[in-house]
């Protein structure tokens, strides 16, 4: 199976991350109106660098923001533009274009994964 495991390359582990982030932007959703609910988002380049085991890390210190300091599973709680007055953070059209790029993300390494495997199919096949 190292055939298969190199032939499809980083989109193999990158899939279920995506699947897992729209989880969460849509948990988010869910519960706009709900008290006190603070939005969370996972960070993809950690949780992809564990799945992976090979360090990514940023080139200076400051390019993270400290508010958004993912946790030791990737996620992280987003700080709000604007403050609400039940102290729930999730901000609807932030969250529904955030859920639009992770969705479009989803289709296009699955697009990926469709050609790899197509192309060992016909190798595979000879042809």
């Amino acid at each position: 199976m190292n055939l298969l495991n190199g032939a499809l390359g980083i989109h193999e582990h990158a899939l279920p991350v995506r699947n897992r982030r729209m989880q969460v932007l849509a948990e988010n959703i869910a519960n706009a109106d709900t008290p006190h609910f603070k939005a969370k988002d996972l960070d993809f380049a950690k949780v992809l660098d564990s799945a992976r085991s090979s360090p990514m890390g940023a080139t200076h210190a400051g390019h993270f923001r400290a508010g958004d300091l993912p946790g030791a599973d990737g996620m992280m709680y987003r700080t709000p533009f604007n403050a609400s007055a039940d102290g729930n953070t999730v901000e609807m059209s932030v969250e529904q274009a955030r859920y639009g790029k992770a969705a479009g993300d989803y289709q296009a390494t699955l697009a990926f994964l469709e050609n790899r495997i197509s192309g060992v199919r016909k190798a595979l096949r000879g042809e």
